[in-house]
């Protein structure tokens, strides 16, 4: 059994890893690049693949924190479509002029606590346990995504911020880069569990590794995720945009655990 834990996480760690920047692989003309919230990882692949058999066209995915996109951008990286998790920032750049409009709202997040087979913490979303945990030294690591600069970990903060828990938890915090990486170290042994996306612990592989609990939606600010085509997006960036819009979709959007906006 021991093993095939092993294997499962050995698996999932080489998948979110892989995630952080791998691009499709280049057949013909070079494909527009899309710029995703790390959250996104499988829904997005899904939905790209669909709209690659239904068209023909294929679109880079690139993943990582939205904060870092948000910088890249600034900085002229050659994107195409940013997909980002905290509308702020796209409404950041289009205030910049880097964007063709303002974008559009495309789901919903949530977060919740996982904490992987064996913890020593329950997978209780109001985080009680995690509070006794705290007090009783049962709680040594614990991981979220950078706050700095990813929306999912900003948003953890908050939620542990009200769980009254935060100013304890601060040293024994591990940071991951984005939502991805926060979730390879809540399910892979190196913490005793971590607050992580729900659009990752749907994956069969992570949620394999361990139990998932959703934090109250009300614990934070909404986690408001808007998309949008930057300055000389091509047809193609622009024919994804729209095709994000569309039932088939969505449908995938929700499977993955994202709430549509409107819905």
């Amino acid at each position: 059994m021991r093993a095939v834990c092993l294997i499962q996480r050995i698996v999932l760690l080489c998948v979110l890893a892989f995630s952080l920047t791998a691009p499709a692989p280049a057949r013909g003309a070079e494909p527009p690049t899309v710029a995703a919230a790390s959250d996104l990882k499988f829904a997005i692949e899904e939905v790209a693949a669909r709209f690659e058999r239904e068209t023909g066209q294929r679109m880079r995915l690139v993943f990582g924190s939205s904060g870092n996109f948000f910088s890249q951008i600034r900085q002229g990286a050659p994107f195409h479509l940013f997909m980002s998790a905290d509308e702020d920032f796209v409404f950041r750049l289009a205030d910049q002029g880097l964007t063709q409009d303002r974008g559009r709202l495309y789901a919903y997040g949530r977060i919740g606590l996982m904490v992987p087979r064996g913890s020593l913490l329950k997978a209780d979303g109001e985080l009680r346990d995690l509070a006794q945990a705290l007090r009783d030294g049962r709680l040594k690591k614990f991981a979220i995504a950078n706050p700095e600069h990813a929306p999912y970990g900003a948003r953890a903060k908050e939620a542990l911020q009200h769980a009254g828990v935060w100013a304890d938890i601060e040293p024994r915090l591990v940071l991951g880069e984005n939502i991805s990486q926060a979730a390879q170290f809540a399910t892979s042994g190196a913490t005793q569990g971590g607050i992580i996306a729900l659009s990752l612990a749907k994956v069969p592989q992570v949620s394999a590794l361990g139990e998932f609990a959703l934090i109250p939606e009300s614990w934070h600010r909404k986690l408001a995720q808007r998309m949008v085509l930057l300055r000389g997006a091509p047809p193609a960036a622009r024919a994804f945009y729209d095709y994000l819009a569309t039932p088939a979709a969505q449908d995938i959007m929700r499977r993955h655990g994202f709430a549509m906006p409107g819905a």
